[in-house]
C-alpha cells in the first residue's frame, strides 16, 4: 500500500514538473504546457457560454414576437464572435501572454494577413459588416452581380450561403456583398412587384382586353389585393411589329416573393387562358414571302429582262 502511495505520489510530481515547463516566455511568467491547456479549457468554456446565451436567447425570442428570425440570427452571430474574442483574450492573458505586447503578435499577424491571409481578413471584416448594418439578412431574396440569385440561408465568418429556386446552396465570400453590386428584393420589406409582358393583335378592344386580364389574375393566391396604392394595372409599352405590346404590373403577396419564377408562370398562364377564353388573340411575329420564278441567262440577265432589251 505504501509503495502504490509512493508511486502515485511520484506520478502526480512528474506530471507537475512536466506541465510547469516552461516552453517560451512572452510576458511576466512563463508558457508551459499547464498554462496552455488551461487557455484551451477556457477557449472551450467560451464556446459552451456562446452556446448557452444563444439557446436562452432564442427561449425568450419564441415568447415573444418582437423579434423577427432575421433580427434573432444577426444578435445570435453577434454574441457568438463576442463571448469567443473574450475568451481568447481571457485564454491568452492565462497562457501567460502579456496583452500589453501584443503588438508582436499584431505585427506578425499583419505580416501573414500580407502574404496569405488577406481575403480571409476581408471576407471576415465583410462578415460583421454584413451582420451590423444588416443590409443582408436571413432569408432575403438577392441577386448578385455574378448572376447567382437565391435566398440567404446562413451568413458565416468567411461567407455567406445562398440557396437557389433549383436548391443549390452557393457559397459566396462575404467580401463580394459588400464590394459589389447586390439586389435585394426584400431589403426593407417582403412585397416585390413583377413585370409580366404580353402581347395582343392590332384592333383588339382594349379596355375589354383589360377587365379579361384584371379579372384573371385576381383569381390567383399569389396577387396582393386591397393594399392602398399596390393594385394590378395594365399598362401600354409600344407599338410592335406584330401586336400591341403591353405589360401587367402587379405586386404579390410576401410569401411568394422569394418565388419569381413559379410566380411569373402562373400569371403568364393565366393571361393566356383568359385571352383565349375571351376570343382575344394573341398574335405571333409574321413575315411575307415574296417568290419570284424565271432563271438567268449565261449573260447573266433575267428572260424578262432580255425580252425588254428586245
Amino acid at each position: 500500500m505504501r509503495i502504490a502511495t509512493i508511486t502515485l505520489e511520484s506520478f502526480f510530481i512528474s506530471l507537475s514538473s512536466y506541465l510547469s515547463y516552461p516552453l517560451v516566455s512572452l510576458g511576466k511568467s512563463p508558457v508551459t504546457l499547464g498554462t496552455l491547456l488551461a487557455g484551451c479549457v477556457v477557449v472551450g468554456l467560451a464556446m459552451m457560454a456562446s452556446r448557452v446565451l444563444r439557446g436562452s436567447l432564442r427561449s425568450v425570442a419564441q415568447r415573444r414576437t418582437a423579434f423577427s428570425s432575421s433580427t434573432l440570427y444577426t444578435i445570435e452571430r453577434l454574441i457568438h464572435y463576442l463571448v469567443l474574442i473574450v475568451g481568447v483574450f481571457v485564454a491568452l492573458s492565462v497562457v501567460g501572454i502579456d496583452l500589453s505586447k501584443l503588438a508582436l503578435v499584431a505585427s506578425a499577424l499583419s505580416v501573414g494577413i500580407g502574404f496569405g491571409l488577406q481575403a480571409i481578413f476581408s471576407n471576415f471584416v465583410s462578415g460583421l459588416i454584413i451582420l451590423v448594418e444588416r443590409a443582408l439578412k436571413v432569408g432575403d431574396y438577392v441577386q448578385l452581380e455574378s448572376g447567382v440569385i437565391g435566398v440567404v440561408t446562413e451568413i458565416t465568418v468567411r461567407a455567406t450561403i445562398i440557396t437557389t429556386l433549383e436548391n443549390a446552396e452557393v457559397i459566396v465570400p462575404n467580401s463580394e456583398f459588400v464590394n459589389g453590386k447586390v439586389t435585394n428584393w426584400t431589403h426593407t420589406n417582403n412585397y416585390c412587384r413583377l413585370r409580366i409582358p404580353f402581347g395582343v393583335a392590332y384592333g383588339t378592344d382594349k379596355d375589354n382586353m383589360r377587365y379579361v386580364v384584371l379579372e384573371a389574375i385576381k383569381e390567383l393566391p399569389q396577387t396582393l389585393l386591397d393594399f392602398p396604392g399596390r393594385a394590378p394595372v395594365v399598362i401600354m409599352k409600344a407599338f410592335g411589329e406584330s401586336s400591341l405590346d403591353f405589360e401587367l404590373l402587379v405586386w404579390v403577396k410576401p410569401e411568394y416573393a422569394s418565388q419569381q419564377s413559379g410566380t411569373r408562370s402562373a400569371y403568364l398562364w393565366a393571361i393566356d387562358t383568359a385571352l383565349v377564353d375571351a376570343n382575344i388573340v394573341v398574335p405571333f411575329p409574321q413575315r411575307d414571302l415574296h417568290i419570284v420564278s424565271g432563271f438567268r441567262s449565261e449573260s447573266g440577265a433575267s428572260p424578262a429582262s432580255s425580252a425588254e432589251a428586245e
